[in-house]
């Protein structure tokens, strides 16, 4: 759509210059006045549908081709225009003179849809027909000194047909290729934001998530919850049953986590090592203290299960509510919260604590 938008923008104006030229350097432009004037007037009415039929700005796939197919139209429609003028011009003997002028604009019109509009190879090949054959009927209806004008023109629609071809199938590489970058890119940012081995978010995702979601909560005054946790004795685990041990044991709390954070809107973090970190929009400091809870408790009472093997395990957790009348900003909140973990921590492990104040 946007290339068919680019595109159009300027044809509409030289169909308009090269009837005017046409009709201008016959031999009695006042006495073709009534065609003269109707053919500006039906061009400038095609060069005006152009410019001002723009595309919607959002909508779904069947708008989008509604579009398409309405601007389509007025392509076409300039394309059979210009082919019927040819053809006048070749017939009408006041009209003469300006017969190089229309035969070089058909050319350079058909040449034009051939490789500006090869992403629709169907209806550029119409538009190319409707350029061409009435003028070509029009030479066909002619005297014997035509001929060499016909022949040439019926070779060179051959030569458009070919060159529509090959730009059709540049213009689909082109597509594939731009696709599979887009692709490329989007993977990449995905694998730049995810944490390789739990598939949660990572820190570099949470440093640009977190500011964000709290300057929100600060201007409409929603409510933004963090849940800080560290893994208890994780260096303990890795120590007595292996490293491999431990990332499957790291692989299966975010598994964990995500039975019990499942809204769309929380945001699920490994922030390095065996801490993670959970944010939740639009959830009271009661609220996230009920959800922390139980997972603590489901931590503490099933462990993980890591193959055949049942891992004991607890996790020491903070939580905390953004509160713009006592965090300056995301990185003092943080700080509250990280706090309430450590108080967890240094109190005996395997248990919540609130931030305060």
């Amino acid at each position: 759509m946007q290339d068919t938008r680019t595109r159009t923008r300027l044809g509409g104006f030289y169909y308009l210059l090269a009837w005017l030229l046409c009709w201008l350097f016959g031999t009695a432009p006042t006495q073709q006045l009534a065609v003269g004037l109707g053919g500006l007037a039906f061009f400038a009415l095609l060069l005006a549908a152009r410019l001002l039929h723009r595309p919607p700005e959002a909508g779904d796939e069947a708008e989008l081709q509604r579009w398409l197919d309405r601007h389509w139209g007025v392509i076409l429609l300039s394309s059979l225009g210009w082919g019927l003028a040819h053809a006048w011009v070749l017939l009408t003997p006041d009209l003469q003179p300006s017969s190089l002028i229309a035969t070089l604009a058909t050319v350079a019109f058909s040449t034009a849809m051939a490789f500006n509009f090869a992403m629709r190879r169907r209806r550029a090949a119409l538009g190319i027909l409707l350029l061409y054959l009435p003028g070509l009927t029009a030479l066909a209806l002619g005297n014997e000194g035509t001929r060499a004008e016909l022949v040439t023109l019926a070779c060179y629609l051959s030569y458009l047909i070919l060159a529509l071809n090959r730009s059709h199938r540049e213009y689909e590489a082109m597509l594939a290729l731009e696709l599979q970058l887009l692709e490329q890119r989007q993977r990449l940012d995905t694998l730049s934001r995810t944490d390789v081995l739990t598939q949660l978010g990572n820190r570099y995702q949470f440093n640009n998530l977190f500011p964000a979601m709290c300057a929100n909560a600060g201007r409409h005054g929603g409510q933004l919850s963090l849940l800080l946790m560290d893994i208890d004795f994780f260096k303990r685990i890795n120590d007595q049953h292996g490293h491999s041990v431990g990332d499957d044991c790291l692989r299966a709390f975010g598994e964990r986590m995500r039975e019990f954070f499942r809204r769309d809107s929380d945001a699920l973090l490994r922030l390095g090592g065996e801490e993670f970190g959970v944010l939740m929009p639009d959830t009271s400091l009661e609220q996230a203290r009920q959800l922390a809870e139980l997972f603590r408790e489901d931590l503490a009472n099933r462990g993980l299960q890591l193959g055949d093997r049942q891992l004991p395990l607890t996790a020491s957790l903070g939580v905390g509510t953004f509160d713009p009348s006592l965090d300056g900003g995301a990185e003092a909140f943080f700080k509250r919260v990280d706090d309430a973990l450590y108080r967890a921590k240094t109190l005996g492990r395997d248990r919540l604590e609130l931030s305060r104040a």
